[in-house]
């Protein structure tokens, strides 16, 4: 199981970015996929789910409305699409693969627990 993250870069306030999370060793309707972030100094959160199914999704408040995660079956990647990009969103975005049938969301995805994990790529909003 691996999952590629990449799509990060420079963007200032208010650009958009779109992250993609490519899965291989597996297909999305074997594990759910979340979204999570780790800024310098603070912990890891939760951003944002989609089930293994595909029929649910999940984001957090401060993203709900900006962000959406989608899927591509065919391509065997994630999407995380974020719009009005803030100077506080800037952080290390990861991926990750959890097993199971209630993650999306659950507890453990809001404390960031899950089987497989991305390497991260870099997300700066910044003048």
């Amino acid at each position: 199981v691996q999952l590629q993250a990449s799509g990060g870069g420079l963007v200032q306030p208010g650009g958009s970015l779109r992250l993609s999370c490519a899965a291989s060793g597996f297909t999305l309707n074997s594990y759910n996929i979340g979204w999570f972030r780790q800024a310098p100094g603070k912990e890891r959160e939760a951003v944002a789910c989609i089930s293994r199914s595909g029929g649910q999704t999940h984001h957090t408040d401060s993203v709900k409305g900006r962000f959406t995660i989608s899927r591509d079956i065919a391509k065997n990647t994630v999407y995380l699409q974020m719009n009005s990009l803030k100077p506080e969103n800037t952080a290390l975005y990861y991926c990750a693969a959890r097993a199971g049938i209630y993650f999306c969301p659950s507890d453990d995805f809001r404390r960031a627990r899950a089987d497989y994990w991305g390497q991260g790529t870099q997300v700066t909003v910044s003048s």
